[in-house]
C-alpha cells in the first residue's frame, strides 16, 4: 500500500481571511503561503501522494460556481508543478455547511475516498489542517495529524507552517 499526505487548503497552502484576501472565489484570489512549494517539494520526496482535502462551501451558498472552484484547484496545482511541487488530486466538499453530508470535513469521506482510489495505507499517513475539523477528520480516517496553529487537543503535532510540519512529518515517517 500506498503513503499520502492529506493537506487542506485554505490556511494551509494559500492565504485566507488575511488583509490581501477574504476568501479564495477566483483563481486571482489564491496567495500561497510562504514556504508552501518547498515543503510539498519536500513531501513529494517520501510520500507516493500529495492530496488537498478541502471544504468549499462558497459554492453551495452561490458565491462561486463549481467550475470557477475547479479552475481554481487547476490554477493551484499548476502554480505549484512550476515550482517542482506535485499535487496528485484535489477532493472538495461543495455542499453548504451544515447540508449533512458525509464529505464535508469532519466527515472524513475525502480522504477514504481518496484512499481507496489510491490504494492508501492511512495508519502511515498523515492529515496537515489548520482547523478542529481538518483534525477531526484527519483522526476519524486513521491518519495522524498536525495542526498548524497554536493549539489543538487533538493534533499528533502543532507547527505555525507547512514547512515546518513537513520537516517534522518526514522525521516521523522515518521513525515507522
Amino acid at each position: 500500500m500506498k503513503t499520502a499526505v492529506f493537506l487542506d487548503r485554505d490556511g494551509v497552502i494559500n492565504e485566507v481571511l488575511t488583509n490581501r484576501v477574504k476568501f479564495v472565489n477566483k483563481k486571482s484570489d489564491l496567495y500561497f503561503l510562504p514556504g508552501v512549494q518547498e515543503a510539498i517539494k519536500k513531501l513529494n520526496a517520501f510520500f507516493d501522494y500529495i492530496f488537498v482535502v478541502t471544504n468549499q462551501g462558497g459554492v453551495g451558498l452561490g458565491f462561486m460556481k463549481e467550475a470557477q472552484l475547479v479552475k481554481i484547484h487547476e490554477h493551484m496545482v499548476d502554480e505549484l508543478k512550476k515550482e517542482g511541487a506535485i499535487i496528485d488530486d484535489v477532493a472538495y466538499c461543495a455542499h453548504k455547511p451544515k447540508a449533512g453530508c458525509e464529505c464535508r470535513k469532519p466527515g472524513s469521506k475525502m480522504i477514504e475516498d481518496l484512499a481507496k482510489k489510491y490504494d492508501v495505507d492511512l495508519s502511515k499517513s498523515y492529515m496537515v489542517g489548520d482547523t478542529d475539523t481538518d483534525i477531526i477528520a484527519g483522526k476519524k480516517a486513521g491518519t495522524k495529524c498536525v495542526y498548524l496553529g497554536e493549539s489543538d487537543q487533538l493534533a499528533d503535532a502543532i507547527f505555525p507552517d507547512l514547512a515546518q510540519a513537513a520537516d517534522w512529518i518526514i522525521e516521523d515517517c522515518k521513525k515507522e
